[in-house]
């Protein structure tokens, strides 16, 4: 299968073609962990996920390796302003620590319930401070840095002639004049970044580390370079992100990835678009107002009602988000499994192979090959599973075989069974502290239940619950 994906690098399709035959490294840039991931977030998660899957679906062999970003992250693209876990630590009155371990494990809670692949490999950027020192020494040895007293060890960005070839000299020279970063009065150029900060004199710091420049912590930027040549070597097949990271993160990496080493860093990047709000806004944890997946049980819907949502939207395309959006996914969804259903049904027990000859399965490959076009690809899997002048059986195999992309639990019973004993538990407990006039208490377990998919409806008669949906 010839597959052709878009590369931002290019800024156009292009065939994919792996460093070693039949395999492919792919490097994705991980949650930052002082607060929730929001949809927004989830939306690239998603995209990266049928990218995976689909690759697999085409028989190659992946290397996933995602970064968990602990440390490093400031609140300002300038390298300026605390950073994101030290914040996040004071709000909440705990350390760093024990915040990162909080929302990585919030965030794989999210991650699978959108039933999205493990990483092959997972990187705290914490175990590896010592990759990202050895790089910075790399870049140093060469010329290409810089110290600012009492700040960091800054990358020269002048003394890289293609300095910004990601994004574009319109976007390099918007930064020259100041317009994307703030100003640093210490930088020699507004566009250099830190490799190395210091810890400021008289703060105290719960994440810090000594070095040949002194004590303090790596840029951001140097976590996913060092983890990336650590686990998939100096050059990369595919780089992949969200859109926000092109212009100053991946764009930073690339440079002092290929300082340090001579050589391409990646050969293919890929970026997803925002998911935005109805006043066009990006979604954002900084802004304080944002949806997580756990809002979706709550308002009753299966999280992979949103997985399927964010699939009728090409990954390059921006997608607007709206709850109206998500009950029309969610009802596809239900009818899309119906439809599985009744084909399984109708097939019974008769043997079922896979036809790889048959038109559909071809244009569902097609639509895959073609960037990972999902919409395409969902149209075929619709049309296939209603055509009735095709044997159940092999309609069967498709969408068994189509499950292992899209990831939507196709062959899941609608129908609500019986509920679990600990569940039906916190109900009565519920209704015990209804009774006891406890309008906390019963506040409190009405959202544990939302949160574990069971809705509650106060009637005349008691009681009322029901699954969320799927």
């Amino acid at each position: 299968m010839n597959f052709r994906i878009y590369n931002t690098m290019t800024r156009q399709k292009e065939l994919f073609k792996p460093i070693k035959e039949g395999e492919a490294g792919i490097y994705t840039c991980g949650p930052t962990v002082y607060h929730y991931a929001h949809i927004g977030n989830l939306r690239t998660y998603i995209s990266e996920d049928a990218f995976v899957r689909t690759l697999k679906f085409f028989g190659w062999k992946v290397k996933r390796v995602m970064n968990i970003t602990d440390v490093g992250h400031l609140t300002s693209d300038a390298d300026t302003g605390e950073d994101k876990m030290e914040v996040g630590a004071k709000r909440e009155g705990k350390t760093a620590w024990e915040v990162a371990k909080f929302y990585t494990e919030a965030f794989f809670k999210d991650y699978k319930a959108l039933n999205c692949l493990p990483p092959d490999v997972l990187c705290p950027a914490t175990d590896y401070v010592q990759e990202m020192i050895d790089m910075a020494l790399a870049i140093e040895k060469k010329g290409y840095t810089y110290n600012i007293p009492g700040d960091g060890v800054y990358f020269d960005t002048a003394k890289l002639p293609d300095y910004g070839k990601l994004v574009g000299k319109a976007h390099v020279e918007g930064i020259q004049a100041g317009a994307r970063v703030e100003a640093n009065s210490a930088k020699r150029h507004p566009a250099d970044f830190a490799v190395w900060k210091f810890a400021a004199p008289g703060e105290q710091r719960q994440m810090e580390w000594d070095s040949p420049w002194g004590k303090g912590f790596p840029g951001w930027h140097m976590e996913c370079s060092a983890m990336a040549v650590k686990h998939l070597g100096e050059t990369i097949d595919i780089h992949w992100g969200g859109e926000d990271h092109v212009a100053i993160h991946h764009t930073n990496e690339i440079a002092q990835s290929e300082t340090a080493s001579g050589k391409t860093f990646s050969n293919y990047w890929m970026h997803a678009r925002f998911l935005v709000t109805g006043d066009e806004g990006k979604m954002s944890k900084s802004a304080g107002d944002f949806l997580t997946v756990s809002s979706l049980p709550q308002r009753g819907y299966d999280p992979l009602a949103y997985r399927y949502y964010c699939m009728l939207t090409h990954y390059r395309k921006q997608l607007e988000f709206t709850w109206e959006g998500v009950e029309a996914a969610a009802r596809g969804l239900d009818g899309l499994r119906a439809l599985a259903q009744k084909v399984k049904a109708e097939a019974g027990t008769a043997p079922h192979s896979l036809d790889r000859e048959a038109q559909y399965f071809k244009d569902f490959c097609a639509a895959l090959a073609d960037d990972v076009n999902m919409p395409a690809a969902m149209a075929v899997l619709w049309e296939t599973l209603k055509d009735a002048s095709l044997p159940a059986p092999q309609r069967l195999a498709f969408a068994a075989a189509a499950e292992e992309v899209t990831a939507l639990d196709l062959f899941k019973s609608a129908e609500a069974g019986a509920l679990a004993p600990e569940l039906a538990a916190l109900i009565k407990e519920r209704e015990a502290a209804r009774k006891a006039k406890d309008w906390k208490r019963s506040d409190e377990l009405r959202k544990e239940l939302a949160d574990k998919g069971v809705l509650i409806e106060d009637a005349a008669g008691g009681t009322k619950w029901k699954l969320a949906r799927g």
